[in-house]
């Protein structure tokens, strides 16, 4: 794809520090209701954002939340000394809000009670516009010219007090975010995107977090295990570690490795002492919860036959792309010619090839594409492309290649 953002070294690029200096952090009924009405006074959109303690945290609830809008300043609010957040929700009414990846915190943001009626995600927009890095440190210093400090971003924000350091991280967050919105909102307009920007946030609005039905079966070295009943330890094993985890409020991780549960699933080990000796299992979460871990295996062993889990996932999606020449050259065939021209598209746009269409949606078209008749299949692979999620702005632009990967497939 021919970049269109070259990124040039900046020699001596200026730290980003705060305007207005460090703003409390909001953590009582009083210091809330001077935040809620400092935000109603303010004008124009919200810059917000979520600390959360992955790594640390079983839940991916939000610790700090930080706002931003004019006229109002730099506010820090501690949520977990609130039951919910509705009255700043009530405050921003139906203002744009801007977020960086906004899928990573809308669900944490719904959960405090912050629902956005519209949204502006600075790193969506910077995807459509063909920006080749899009994190926010990064095109802060490409657009704006100011450089980030990155430290914390992996810390335990669910400990307290927050060091001042932490503070001010989190706030420069937000800091120039309203800035960056104004650049990247008339880059969109110039190219002509502004519209499929405004599909993209809108479906944004609707995120849902994907929810995986056997979820165990990404336990890291689970594809070295070939057999149902070492599957069916990973899947014990996985239950039990989950279960500690949202008891104790510890990312699974930190209990015991992902190593450790496929190790023993492998050696299916008898008693505390052979598991204890098995590789990953030391340290205190496999020693404090010794006896879950050997009752998981137990369970494992005694399943009967017809209860174990199968090898592979059952899937309601198409196969890999790589078994299809096999399994239906034909399949194989639309997939290649459609990839090429998708290719095209993307550099004659300056578009990724995953903000185009994603690829399960082009397989799943191109796997079983709709069985009509010619003049009919535009429509119907429209409508196939809708019920399946992609915006109207990307049926317009995928659509007719699609088609004819499709028709080409049969020789016509």
């Amino acid at each position: 794809m021919t970049d269109a953002h070259p990124e040039e070294p900046i020699d001596e690029v200026p730290l980003l520090t705060l305007r207005d200096g460090l703003p409390s952090v909001v953590d009582t009924p009083a210091a809330l209701a001077e935040t809620v009405a400092a935000l109603r006074d303010g004008t124009g959109p919200i810059a917000i954002d979520a600390e959360r303690a992955s790594g640390y945290r079983y839940s991916a609830r939000a610790y700090l939340i930080q706002l931003r809008r004019a006229g109002s300043g730099t506010h820090l609010i501690d949520p977990t000394a609130f039951d919910d957040l509705a009255a700043v929700n009530d405050a921003l009414g139906d203002a744009e809000w801007i977020l960086h990846a906004a899928t990573q915190d809308l669900v944490c943001l719904r959960e405090a009670g912050l629902i956005p009626q519209n949204l502006f995600d600075t790193e969506h927009a910077a995807r459509l516009l063909g920006y080749p890095r899009v994190g926010l440190a990064t095109l802060v210093e490409s657009i704006l010219g100011l450089h980030m400090r990155k430290e914390h971003s992996a810390a335990d924000w669910s400990q307290r007090p927050l060091p001042e350091s932490w503070l001010e991280y989190a706030a420069l967050d937000v800091e120039v975010l309203i800035e960056l919105r104004e650049h990247l909102a008339r880059e969109l307009d110039d190219t002509g995107k502004a519209e499929w920007a405004r599909q993209e946030f809108t479906h944004l609005l609707g995120f849902e977090p994907a929810v995986r039905a056997e979820p165990w079966r990404r336990t890291s070295g689970i594809h070295k295990l070939r057999q149902p009943r070492h599957l069916a330890a990973v899947r014990e094993l996985w239950m039990a570690r989950d279960e500690i985890a949202r008891e104790q409020d510890i990312t699974p991780g930190r209990i015991i490795p992902d190593k450790a549960i496929a190790a023993a699933a492998h050696a299916m080990p008898r008693g505390r002492a052979a598991l204890l000796a098995t590789e990953g299992f030391a340290g205190r979460g496999a020693r404090r919860f010794i006896d879950r871990w050997v009752d998981a295996i137990d369970v494992a062993r005694r399943l009967a036959d017809d209860e174990l889990p199968a090898v592979t996932q059952r899937s309601d999606g198409p196969p890999q792309a790589r078994s299809w020449p096999d399994r239906d050259p034909e399949a194989a065939a639309r997939l290649s010619a459609a990839k090429e021209t998708f290719a095209a598209l993307s550099e004659s746009v300056n578009v990724p090839l995953e903000n185009l269409l994603t690829p399960d949606l082009m397989r799943r078209v191109l796997w079983r594409p709709p069985t009509v008749d010619a003049d009919d299949l535009p429509e119907a692979v429209a409508s196939m492309l809708h019920d399946l999620g992609a915006r109207p702005w990307q049926i317009e632009l995928t659509c007719p290649l699609l088609v004819d990967a499709i028709k080409n497939s049969h020789g016509s």
